[in-house]
């Protein structure tokens, strides 16, 4: 359960910073990958903590979440993070071909997520399990 009520809490923060940045509410970031902060990273971290609450820092449970959340926040990062940038790159060259392109035929570019976005999202998630598991 604080899985998923961490990356809901995710999205939602993600949502409502994406439209007090860009002064438009855009419905589809309560679904979309990318940005601040990391769902990704709220949802395994919230599970890892929840783990580490119930069962202890010696239990499988605890060590599977664990390293689950490592390998997903890692990915993130890295795969995902340059994934982006390779699509941003690609949009701007069609883009430059002077042609008409259609949306549907532009890459996603929110796919992975910065350090800080990441560690927001750990934070989140950790803080939700604490939360659940305290009420």
């Amino acid at each position: 359960m604080t899985a998923v009520l961490a990356w809901l809490a995710a999205q939602l923060c993600k949502t409502v910073i994406e439209a007090l940045t860009h002064r438009r509410l855009d419905w589809r970031r309560l679904l979309g990958d990318g940005g601040m902060p990391s769902g990704h990273s709220a949802t395994v971290t919230g599970l890892a903590a929840a783990a580490l609450l119930r069962f202890g820092a010696e239990s499988f449970a605890f060590a599977v979440s664990a390293v689950l959340a490592i390998i997903v926040m890692h990915d993130a990062m890295g795969v995902r993070w340059q994934a982006g940038q390779h699509a941003r790159t690609l949009n701007l060259l069609l883009r430059r071909t002077g042609e008409s392109i259609p949306p549907e035929a532009l890459l996603e570019e929110l796919l992975g997520h910065t350090p800080l976005q990441v560690a927001v999202g750990a934070l989140l998630g950790a803080g939700v399990a604490v939360l659940y598991y305290l009420l």
